[in-house]
């Protein structure tokens, strides 16, 4: 019988997930650092290693039976597509709308005037939707990184990022405004898979929600 095969996100999530892997007995065999398709302790199932905004999409088209990957992916990707059964309760965070202190003090979007407000970001469809929903147009700025220096250097108003700790917001002056939604790691499953592999699936569902339960 062919393995399922479960996608995984490298970095934080990666990491994060290895305890919960071990109580489910799928932990992986070798090198996930140079290797991408892995084995793991149960013969049953596979895993792929890959980046975290590639999850969604391998899941979705049948390259992966299941993925973990964090909600804001999921939300950015838009995951009607998928199943997603369960909430892994790690990698907490939440997606937030953040702006220079002193900006706030001035007031903020009442004081650009005619002007659409300048939002950087790394989830343009989240951030889009979340101001239209406010009837609120704005102007995106797709970024990858250093999101904080974007209002520093006056390229955004505010920001829209991950928020954890907010230590990273506080050290360059800059503070939470709006909380968008919070996020954590999910366990998604492509639909077709689901029917056509259900006992298998179904199985590894009732692991995992049991090792999430007892953790």
């Amino acid at each position: 019988m062919t393995p399922l095969t479960l996608a995984l996100s490298k970095g934080r999530i990666l990491e994060d997930c290895a305890a919960l892997l071990a109580a489910v007995g799928v932990t992986p065999s070798g090198d996930a650092e140079r290797l991408l398709r892995l084995p793991t302790a149960d013969p049953g199932v596979d895993v792929l290693v890959i980046r975290p905004t590639d999850v969604p999409t391998y899941v979705e088209h049948g390259a992966a039976d299941l993925g973990v990957v964090g909600k804001d992916i999921l939300l950015e990707h838009g995951g009607a597509a998928l199943y997603e059964p369960l909430d892994l309760r790690f990698a907490r965070c939440r997606l937030s709308v953040a702006a220079k202190k002193d900006w706030i003090a001035r007031g903020g979007m009442a004081a650009l005037g005619a002007r659409r407000m300048r939002v950087a970001t790394k989830y343009p469809n989240v951030t889009r939707e979340h101001f239209a929903r406010r009837g609120e147009q704005v102007e995106i700025i797709k970024l990858y990184g250093s999101m904080e220096l974007a209002p520093l250097v006056g390229l955004s108003d505010v920001i829209v990022d991950l928020v954890a700790s907010g230590n990273t917001l506080r050290a360059n002056g800059l503070a939470e405004i709006e909380v968008i939604v919070e996020s954590s790691a999910r366990l998604v499953v492509n639909k077709a898979a689901m029917k056509m592999k259900h006992a298998a699936i179904r199985a590894l569902l009732e692991r995992f929600a049991q090792a999430v339960a007892g953790g």
